[in-house]
């Protein structure tokens, strides 16, 4: 069994790509690597921001979902399998963990409604409030992972 961080590196990996140099992103935001909006010494990612090494891209990921999962780890009070937290930290690693906390998504976990979670992840869809079909994709993935860790 793969642990929550690995899932996660995976289904970020998937369905980010990874880009060395900055650019924006469907939302907006200026990013780098694996649609990451700020640098590893946590500057936000400008149109100035030097290129990254693909080693860089991969150590920056690593160091930003190791960030998600403390931060999602204060916000989730129920236990998690590795499959749902790995899916957890992908959607948060997207959207952010603000909005996370702020989330119908959140509260369903929370109160042990697993199966009312899992369904909230496919409404987190969209970019500049477009539906974009890459994010919808990726929402079917993370919510298809985070049920097989529903008993």
């Amino acid at each position: 069994m793969m642990d929550a961080l690995t899932i996660a590196t995976s289904l970020v990996k998937q369905f980010e790509g990874c880009s060395l140099k900055p650019y924006t992103c469907p939302a907006g935001f200026w990013t780098i690597g694996y649609g990451n909006t700020v640098t590893a010494d946590g500057r936000p990612v400008t149109d100035f921001t030097p290129p990254l090494t693909q080693e860089g891209a991969d150590a920056l990921l690593q160091q930003t979902l190791q960030n998600v999962q403390k931060q999602v780890a204060k916000l989730v009070k129920v236990p998690l399998a590795p499959q749902q937290e790995g899916a957890l930290l992908s959607l948060t690693y997207n959207i952010g963990i603000g909005n996370l906390d702020g989330s119908t998504l959140l509260r369903y976990l929370n109160s042990g409604k697993y199966m009312q979670a899992a369904d909230q992840f496919l409404r987190w869809n969209k970019a500049g409030g477009r539906v974009l079909n890459g994010l919808t994709r990726r929402r079917q993935a993370e919510r298809k992972l985070f049920m097989e860790g529903i008993s």
